[in-house]
């Protein structure tokens, strides 16, 4: 079997995942596992985990994605999990914020190639120079990006108010959110909150840490408190 087909015992939850569109998904593993690994996007040793590790792990955030909702990924990579989103959700808008060249045209050339075009823009820059060019999102998601605090000052000024920032994390996501949530709150955002998705069909639940955008905060504030570090 290719390391890019979908293992039997992964397959009803791919299917509860992207539905009618797990073929598309399938198509996406490959170009990750390969061109996506001679490129340098994803690593070798991760290509065997592609479903486990990768697509359903970003695809389960769909649930907390409303419909037709406008969707900014940042520091999208190789895609995850704005590209899976995008699979996922036909009905969704998505844009790919991404600084490096070499990783904008992968994903560029993915868009095309899932026939996503329609609706999946490709954009490149980094994720603190986004601001005011963007038209603001329903919702800002990220990915093994930055601390939480950084995080917020990238992503709450993408986002419209009322909207959120969802952030993918691992096993730091409570302490996090304890070191950072007076930061985010100075950010313009509410109290962060870990949710785990995807327990009921996934080995492994993912980890989001949401935090919905409150109010505006003035600019020179918003960066004083994000930090100076750029975004992957």
């Amino acid at each position: 079997m290719a390391e890019w087909e979908l293992p039997a015992d992964l397959v009803l939850a791919a299917e509860a995942l992207f539905g009618d569109r797990v073929g598309l998904a399938g198509r996406y593993a490959e170009l990750l596992t390969t061109d996506g690994v001679i490129r340098g996007l994803l690593g070798p040793r991760e290509a065997p985990r592609i479903w486990e590790r990768h697509l359903l792990n970003c695809a389960v955030v769909a649930e907390l994605i409303p419909s037709g909702a406008s969707v900014v990924d940042v520091g999208s990579g190789a895609g995850l999990p704005g590209m899976v989103l995008a699979v996922a959700r036909p009905d969704l808008t998505v844009t790919l914020v991404e600084p490096l060249a070499r990783r904008t045209v992968f994903l560029s050339e993915a868009v095309a190639t899932l026939g996503l075009d329609g609706m999946t823009t490709v954009y490149r820059a980094r994720a603190e120079d986004c601001a005011g060019k963007l038209p603001l999102a329903d919702i800002v998601t990220a990915r093994a990006v930055a601390p939480l605090d950084r995080l917020a000052g990238w992503c709450l000024p993408l986002a419209a108010v009322g909207g959120r920032m969802l952030a993918l994390k691992g096993a730091s996501a409570d302490a996090e959110i304890l070191e950072y949530e007076a930061a985010v709150s100075r950010l313009g955002g509410g109290t962060p909150v870990a949710r785990l998705l995807g327990g009921e069909i996934l080995q492994s639940p993912t980890t989001v840490v949401e935090v919905v955008r409150e109010r505006d905060v003035t600019p020179t504030a918003r960066r004083r408190k994000a930090g100076g570090r750029r975004s992957r």
